[in-house]
């Protein structure tokens, strides 16, 4: 079974300290539940965790959706956002995890991102930077979520044109969102190789498409 891999970038900087990153955790667990139940996502989707703050850190290397146990996240008392940099690790682990086709087998499906924060990226001209490197690792899909007022979407919009926003950072708004994620996984999974763009269900009231 090909593998269909999903990369999770998480901000972790000090803003989302206490119940918005409790809340993150609640809904890891439900999005992670979902997805075990359903049959192909079980066969194939394998997932990674890449947190960034001032530091960034992968919580968790490409691993199967059996086996999958979620690390514990944890956020400084505060501190820069790095998501440029975190851009960057994502590049290299794409690069050392992802099989690509060979003329003797077949590679994995296309990877999906995810990339959830509340606030912008304090390394702009990093970020910038690394904005084609990403575009040129052929994501099936980049979907990114700013949570909360404080999030800035345009950052985001020059990644990618699937930004969604949410209004708050409690654990029912971002129990919603990791549904939403894995619904979105499952129709991916389901869709691989049928085109580079996936359909994504559309998202429930709490989330907000960015125009």
């Amino acid at each position: 079974m090909r593998r269909l891999p999903v990369y999770l970038l998480l901000d972790t900087s000090g803003s989302m300290r206490g119940e918005p990153i409790e809340s993150v955790k609640v809904g890891l667990e439900s999005m992670v539940a979902s997805l075990r139940q359903d049959p192909f996502a079980l066969e194939s989707v394998y997932i990674s965790i890449i947190t960034f703050d001032r530091d960034v850190k992968q919580l968790l290397p490409l691993t199967a959706l059996e086996h999958l146990q979620l690390p514990e996240i944890v956020t400084p008392e505060s501190g820069p956002t790095h998501l440029g940099a975190a851009l960057e690790m994502l590049c290299q682990k794409v690069d050392s995890e992802v099989k690509l086709s060979s003329a003797d087998e077949k590679g994995d499906w296309m990877p999906l991102l995810f990339i959830m924060t509340d606030g912008k990226p304090s390394d702009l001209q990093k970020y910038n930077q690394m904005i084609p490197q990403v575009r040129n690792r052929n994501f099936a899909g980049i979907i990114a979520c700013a949570a909360g007022v404080k999030a800035d979407t345009q950052p985001l919009l020059a990644l990618t044109n699937q930004v969604y926003s949410l209004d708050t950072t409690d654990s029912s708004t971002f129990r919603q969102f990791f549904k939403w994620v894995s619904a979105s996984v499952s129709v991916g999974n389901r869709s691989v190789g049928a085109s580079n763009d996936i359909a994504l269900p559309p998202p429930p009231p709490e989330i907000h498409t960015v125009i």
